[in-house]
Formats: C-alpha cells, structure tokens, sequence
C-alpha cells in the first residue's frame, strides 16, 4: 500500500514537473528564433534574413545572406510621418523583388547599439498585417546575440532572386483611430488597451504632441523596453537591455489580461507597440493588435477625449528663449570687451 502511494505521488509530481514545463513555454514559440536557430537555417533557399537597421550600418557588417530594404524597415515599409501605407501592389513589388515569396520563411533582426530593434519588431508587425503568418520570425536578441557566438559577419551586399508575393490584408491586426475612440469613449467594451510608451508618457508628463496623456479606458501600462530581459552594465552599473526576450518575465507583464479578448497595443507612433504585439502573439492571444496611429495622432485631436492631460506652457518656453537672447547678448558684449 505504501510502494503504491509512492509511486502515485512519484507519477503525479512527475506530471505536475511536465505541466509546468509546458505552461512555462510560448504559445507560438516558432516567430521567435534564436541565434543557434537562425544558423541552422540560414543556407536553406526558402529562408530570407533582413537586417532592419539603416544602409550605413548593414554595410558595415550584418549576418552572411541577409539582405537590407536600402532603409531602416520603419522607413521601407511604411511613413510614420504621414500615417500612410503603400498599396498592396507596391507592397508586392518590394516585397517580391527583395526575394521574399509568399511560402518564404523570413526573419528580421535589429540591433541593441543601434536602436533597431524595434524596427524588427515593425516589420514583424507589417508582413503578418500583409497575410505573412507563420512565416514571419525576429531574431531574439537581435544582432548582439549573433555576435555573441562569435559567429561572422559579412560587408558584402547580399541580392535574392525575385519572388512572388501576393497580398492578403490581415484588417484585424491593425486598429483604426474610430475603433480606440469608440473604446475610450466607453462605447466598446471587452477590449483590451496596452499603453507601451514610458511611465512618464503615460503619466502625460513627457509631452509629445499637442498634449500630454493617455487614451481613456487603458487596461495596462506596460513599457516596451521593460519587458527585455536586462544586464547590469559593467561601465554604468545600470540596468541595460539585452534585447533577449524571456517568456517569464513577458507573461508576467500581461497576466492580468484575457488571451481570448481583442487586445490593442499603443505608443507615440505605433513603433514601439510592435513589440507588444509580437509579445501578444508570442504568448497565445486571439485577436492582438497594433494602433499605428496611436498618441501622435490621437493626442493631436483636442476632440478626443484624454486622461492625465497636459499641455506645454508656450509662455514659458518664450520665457526660456528671452533668458537665452539675453545671455547671448552679454556674452557677445564680454568679448568685444577683450
């Protein structure tokens, strides 16, 4: 009776173990790769690597085979100044030409050092709004992690032959200004709303609009840069980013939140809230997406309504450049003394 009880508790511990293991992994644990991954893969014909960061620094080393858009991916597929998205038929004539198809495997990578990484997450978020799910990978830790293994990089430009790329708009991973109004005007209820700029943005103490603030009715601040794993640095003896995402410290900042519900991540202008949205998928939600309009358009519209609101004291910015008109006057009259 006793072996039997033994052994019951030996199997239901070693279930419990296996449980745990498997809840403690990603939901879709295939859109994010590591270095020692990417290696293995990197000669097969149906994989392409882009490297996110600007010309100039592509151009001065990147991983053997990946190709460049020619710009930063922010820049290549899409203007975050004009909130404008190319069509789907110039979508398919970059896209195709960079030698990316429809049944390719593609992975995007950025750089700590740089401050690339979310333009990885950027592109992530472009091509699986372009249909391009499942096949749509980042590169964990960024450029950083590949070098970790001391492994080479290569200056000489690398071209792929065309492909065909065909488009098929995924509408849902994009929210739209008229769906967050709706939201934060309680109009919409049961959506999830993720501010991912700064504590002090959220707080509408950094003002970068017309006003500060945030959107009403926001479930969650989570700031992007707080979800990386971090490294004391050696020279500060501050925490940095190591770009490497974990899933215990991700799911630990999105645990209070509802996998089944629509969730919609926001920043300044839609770049940062990338990440949050490859963390969303990463972690299993249904219906995540991203408000590429998000705080720059948003916090421009004084109709729309906002909590925490600030708004820049113009006076006192005209105050500032008097105190420095003055100064330079005086420092001017000092020297031609000498």
């Amino acid at each position: 009776m006793r072996k039997h009880s033994i052994f019951v508790l030996g199997v239901s511990f070693a279930l419990f173990a296996l449980t745990g293991t498997v809840q403690a992994q990603w939901a879709n644990p295939g859109l994010l790769v590591t270095a020692e991954q990417l290696e293995q893969n990197l000669a097969k014909p149906d994989w392409v690597v882009v490297d996110c960061r600007k010309l100039e620094e592509y151009a001065k080393g990147h991983i053997p085979g990946a190709i460049s858009f020619g710009k930063n991916c922010k820049a290549a597929l899409r203007d975050a100044t004009s909130r404008v998205f190319p069509s789907a038929a110039k979508y398919e004539s970059l896209v195709g030409k960079a030698g990316i198809g429809n049944n390719t495997h593609v992975v995007f990578y950025g750089e700590i050092k740089s401050k690339s990484l979310d333009d990885a997450s950027v592109a992530f978020w472009l091509f699986e709004y372009l249909g391009h799910t499942d096949k749509t990978h980042v590169l964990n830790g960024g450029l950083e992690a590949w070098k970790k293994g001391n492994r080479k990089l290569a200056t000489e430009p690398a071209i792929k032959p065309a492909a065909t790329f065909k488009v098929n708009f995924a509408k849902n991973r994009i929210a739209t200004t008229e769906e967050v109004l709706k939201i934060a005007k309680g109009q919409v209820k049961g959506v999830q709303l993720i501010d991912s700029r700064s504590k002090k943005e959220y707080a509408g103490e950094d003002i970068r609009s017309i006003r500060g603030g945030r959107i009403p009715n926001c479930t969650l601040s989570v700031p992007h840069e707080e979800t990386y794993d971090q490294e004391k640095d050696p020279a500060t003896g501050k925490d940095k980013s190591t770009g490497v995402l974990s899933h215990e410290k991700v799911a630990k900042a999105y645990a209070t939140l509802d996998k089944g519900k629509r969730t919609i991540a926001y920043c300044q202008t839609g770049s940062r809230s990338t990440l949050t949205y490859l963390e969303l998928r990463m972690l299993g939600f249904k219906d995540p997406s991203n408000y590429d309009d998000s705080w720059i358009i948003y916090g421009a519209n004084e109709k729309f309504p906002a909590e925490e609101e600030q708004r820049i004291d113009l006076s006192r910015i005209k105050s500032l450049e008097d105190d420095v008109k003055k100064l330079k006057e005086q420092l001017k009259k000092e020297d031609e003394k000498k």
